[in-house]
């Protein structure tokens, strides 16, 4: 692989490191109160335009090729909002006797909290031949659903700035996520077909508006002389991020995988990466809003940022492998379909 190949499929991860290196070098440029307006630019536009921007992308209109699995929907939606949140909370439990930087503690716990992404998971399940509708459905409805529940949980498990009160975070989150996903939503019906016709580049458009988000909180973060993150906290985020994915795609495959489950192959593909993935796009946004006034905000940030691209590596190096499983378990299906048929 090139370089500029490698740029152009990984640009979104270098635009975090040079966002991050940007804040880092110049922060007072967009910090809270710089140049740049943040509490203006960031805290409304940015959010309004990625939920606007998600509202026109998203193709309710097929969501209902996929809508009667409910057994399936039901699983993906208890476990990703329910029980991981849950699950990460007694974790932490005991990772609280750690020395551990206990705001990247309580990053793991937002981690948690997230709806599913919008596309990634999608993608994956596409590669390897899964049960496409139903990732579709689930990716589209887990991110309806998050907007309401995913403050909810946030401000469940870790509470909320003593700035901001609860009426507050959620006409906030009211005017910039629900309206403009709304209004998104209506002014695709009016340009449905132009949008097929020239697909425009949703997935871009939204990761540039986040690279912006990032490079705001992180200016704050490096503009605070009272924050530090060390090394050893950080690194061992990292290794429990992939070992907490790596368990939860095991757990999601073990239990789809049971004669009792009712699911085919290709529908627990759809399962383990709806299941496990969490949405940067609609977090970071959401995080801005709930705790808004936290000095500690981009620490709590960090785990997320971390997240993204983990679940993308782990997907992809995976791929191989659930599709050369799935084509197994469907062929082995068929031969014993194919025997209990009388001659």
């Amino acid at each position: 692989m090139g370089l500029l190949e490698l740029v152009r499929r990984q640009w979104f991860l270098i635009g975090i490191v040079l966002v991050i290196t940007g804040a880092k070098l110049q922060p007072s440029v967009g910090m809270h109160g710089g140049p740049l307006k943040p509490e203006i630019t960031i805290t409304y536009v940015a959010v309004s335009t990625i939920f606007f921007n998600s509202g026109l992308s998203l193709k309710t209109e097929e969501l209902t090729n996929a809508l009667m699995h409910v057994k399936l929907h039901l699983f993906v939606q208890t476990f990703t909002l329910a029980f991981f949140p849950s699950a990460i909370w007694f974790f932490l439990k005991l990772l609280a006797l750690t020395s551990i930087n206990p705001w990247l503690l309580k990053g793991l716990q937002t981690v948690g909290c997230m709806p599913p992404p919008v596309s990634s998971a999608v993608i994956l399940t596409k590669a390897v031949g899964g049960n496409e509708a139903a990732a579709i459905f689930n990716s589209a409805f887990g991110s309806f659903l998050g907007i309401i529940i995913t403050p909810l949980l946030l401000l469940l498990f870790l509470g909320s700035s003593s700035a901001v009160p609860f009426t507050s975070i959620f006409s906030q989150l009211f005017m910039t996520v629900v309206v403009p996903l709304i209004i998104g939503q209506i002014v695709r019906q009016y340009i449905k077909d132009w949008l097929e016709r020239k697909k425009p580049p949703f997935g871009a458009i939204s990761s540039c508006v986040l690279l912006m988000i990032i490079y705001s909180t992180f200016c704050d973060t490096f503009s605070n002389p009272k924050i530090d993150l060390d090394t050893f906290s950080l690194v061992l985020i990292v290794f429990i991020i992939f070992s907490l994915q790596l368990t939860f795609m095991f757990l999601t495959f073990f239990i789809s995988t049971r004669k009792r489950s009712g699911f085919t192959a290709a529908d627990t593909v759809a399962v383990i990466f709806c299941s496990t993935h969490k949405s940067l796009t609609l977090g970071i946004p959401m995080l801005k809003i709930v705790f808004s006034g936290y000095e500690h905000l981009s620490l709590i940030s960090v785990p997320l940022l971390i997240y993204h691209p983990t679940q993308i590596l782990l997907g992809g190096l995976l791929v191989g492998t659930v599709k050369s499983w799935m084509v197994t378990r469907q062929k082995a299906m068929n031969l014993a379909r194919q025997v209990k048929i009388p001659v």
